[in-house]
């Protein structure tokens, strides 16, 4: 992006973004974005159902999604599904002490569906494991024609790529845990994360590439894809495995917020997207809100948001922003209470796409950011848990709000102030973490770095966290 000194043009900023000025014009004039390749309106079927096979699925599984309210959806250009460009990411579910709280997840759900969401995410890792469970047991009373339901292989967490027979059996398992016997969307989890070493391993070296293509072939898998949380390396790895036909990726999940479509602290999100773009892989995107950060920005900045549109909340720009780019299929929110979902669903019934001056804003509010002291936790929890009892996510939450409520103290311990501003700073901190779960508990032993999709040093922040803590 361009300096302030050289103002940026209209057409090379929304070039940037993979617009058109056409594509904006016409959106803002309808309240939603078109959809890839197509109106959005008609959904075309993927072609005629085909007979059975032998374990009773139907391979093509041709649905007929109607509209609900005014949810804005895209059209899957692999298998004509008319998806909700507002997807339920089901990874930050109300929880009590025991598990996943059912009854909120039932209540959310049922509004979700009631108004046009039909997009739901899950994985055998969110939620104590309990995820799949809850999703299948929630959306339990709907037709299984009236949804589309994502889960993963979470294998990324073995070290060594794990076992053919252990992958095999999580793959059934999520089948049992959600009660159903296809799945709309399986992605592959966390590919990136450990590197090359571990995408070979768990994907070429036990041959679960080719098992879960077969999948897709007997109708058990209806689109086939892979959340990325890597380097270029890896990115560019798969790529290949598209270009040279060995698999067909007919999605692929990225982290994209405005935040990280430039400044990410690893690839640059406009580059993912891009890349998928040009060979018309569609994006599922996830953290759109940066893991909260972006529905909680600091005050001068959400000032600046405010007057621009009074009525829309910091959340609902971070959403917009996504939204408008066209080769998004769905973005997932991870809701946790039902004002959540009430919010969100308003927000994109209709979606109203971002102007190009609105881009350039909020560019600027983006680059302005760089410069606090944020963490960029996502509070995904693959580092958790720490055996010394840290509640990471929590404290690098506890930090961030600091952050952006100008409470953390001065970098110089020569200000005549810094003593009393690290005492407050201390006392607020110790009143939002409980005292067992605090950052002073870490003991750097390191084993939390390899599992952090969004590569950050923990240990240097905990001791950093620590130092002011007392």
């Amino acid at each position: 992006m361009e300096s302030k000194k050289q103002p940026v043009s209209r057409r090379t900023f929304l070039k940037s973004l993979g617009l058109g000025t056409a594509t904006v014009v016409a959106a803002a004039s309808v309240g939603s974005v078109p959809a890839l390749g197509s109106e959005a309106q008609d959904a075309p079927q993927a072609g005629k159902r085909r007979k059975k096979d032998a374990k009773g699925v139907t391979a093509s599984h041709v649905k007929k999604i109607e509209r609900k309210g005014d949810m804005t959806y895209r059209t899957n250009a692999s298998t004509g599904d008319l998806v909700s460009l507002l997807g339920f990411g089901m990874m930050r579910l109300p929880m009590t002490q025991s598990g996943v709280d059912q009854k909120k997840v039932d209540a959310m759900v049922d509004y979700a569906m009631a108004h046009g969401i039909n997009y739901f995410d899950t994985s055998p890792h969110y939620c104590r494991h309990q995820s799949e469970a809850a999703t299948g047991r929630a959306l339990a009373k709907y037709p299984r024609e009236s949804y589309f339901l994502a889960t993963k292989m979470s294998t990324f967490l073995d070290r060594n790529g794990g076992s053919r027979e252990a992958a095999e059996a999580g793959y059934e398992k999520s089948f049992t845990e959600c009660g159903v016997d296809y799945f709309d969307y399986y992605l592959i989890h966390g590919v990136g994360i450990g590197g090359m070493p571990i995408v070979r391993s768990r994907l070429m070296d036990i041959g679960m590439l080719d098992f879960l293509i077969g999948e897709k072939k007997k109708g058990r898998i209806r689109n086939l894809g892979f959340s990325f949380h890597g380097d270029m390396e890896v990115f560019n790895y798969m790529m290949k495995l598209h270009d040279d036909g060995k698999v067909r990726w007919d999605m692929v999940q990225i982290q994209m917020n405005y935040q990280d479509w430039h400044h990410a602290g690893g690839v640059k999100a406009e580059t993912l997207y891009e890349e998928c773009r040009k060979r018309g892989i569609q994006n599922i995107v996830m953290e759109p809100l940066l893991g909260g950060r972006l529905a909680s920005i600091p005050d001068v900045h959400a000032k600046r948001l405010a007057k621009a549109r009074p009525g829309d909340s910091p959340a609902a720009w971070g959403f917009r922003f996504v939204g408008s780019h066209e080769n998004i299929l769905t973005t997932l929110s991870g809701m946790t209470i039902l004002d959540h979902v009430k919010e969100n669903v308003a927000t994109f019934s209709p979606l109203v796409p971002c102007t190009d001056k609105e881009f350039e804003m909020l560019e600027d509010i983006a680059a302005a950011m760089v410069a606090y002291p944020l963490i960029g936790c996502t509070a995904c929890s693959y580092c958790m848990p720490c055996k010394f009892g840290v509640d990471i996510p929590g404290n690098f939450a506890a930090w961030n709000k600091a952050v952006n409520e100008g409470k953390v103290p001065p970098a110089g311990k020569g200000d005549p102030d810094y003593e009393s501003r690290r005492k407050a700073f201390a006392a607020a901190f110790k009143a939002s973490v409980p005292a067992s779960d605090l950052a002073t508990a870490c003991r750097n032993c390191r084993a939390c770095l390899r599992n952090c999709p969004q590569r950050i040093q923990i240990p240097t922040h905990m001791q950093r966290i620590a130092s002011l803590l007392g």
